[in-house]
């Protein structure tokens, strides 16, 4: 295996002060375990996914039949936007098992990680202290990828 061959992706909750949530997506390698694409939003979407997907296989220069994309069986992993995305960028998708909640590991470890970490906040006071935050963390990140909304 080599970098860029099988990717891992997922969507975990971030807290805010009040009672709702900030959604993180992440792309992980598989071989490298790096971060190669990010964004936290107000929402979950599968629009917001595929520009996601889109915006890292163009700055990692995945070509055709070069990349699997792996992740759990979440609404906006099945959605037809993302299937429809991954086809026209002949990029093979990998869902987990139905009913199987750990079929994922690289990307439900590195959220563990992620959250456990000494000086992760409990609770985030806004959508850019939680942008801030993640851009920081040491879970080697690349640069950041466009987020609708962000400066």
């Amino acid at each position: 295996m080599v970098p860029n061959q099988v990717w891992s992706w997922d969507i975990t909750k971030l807290k805010d002060r009040f009672a709702a949530c900030f959604h993180l997506y992440v792309i992980l390698d598989i071989f490298s375990r790096c971060v190669v694409g990010w964004m936290v939003a107000e929402q979950e979407t599968a629009e917001l996914a595929a520009q996601l997907i889109a915006d890292t296989a163009a700055k990692e220069a995945i070509g055709p039949a070069t990349l699997t994309l792996h992740a759990d069986r979440g609404s906006s992993m099945r959605s037809k936007q993302v299937a429809t995305l991954l086809s026209d960028l002949g990029i093979a998708k990998s869902h987990s098992r139905p009913y199987v909640s750990d079929d994922s590991p690289y990307s439900g470890a590195q959220f563990k990680t992620l959250k456990y970490q000494p000086g992760f906040p409990a609770r985030f006071g806004s959508l850019a202290d939680a942008r801030a935050h993640r851009a920081g963390s040491s879970l080697g990140t690349t640069s950041s990828i466009a987020i609708p909304g962000s400066a």
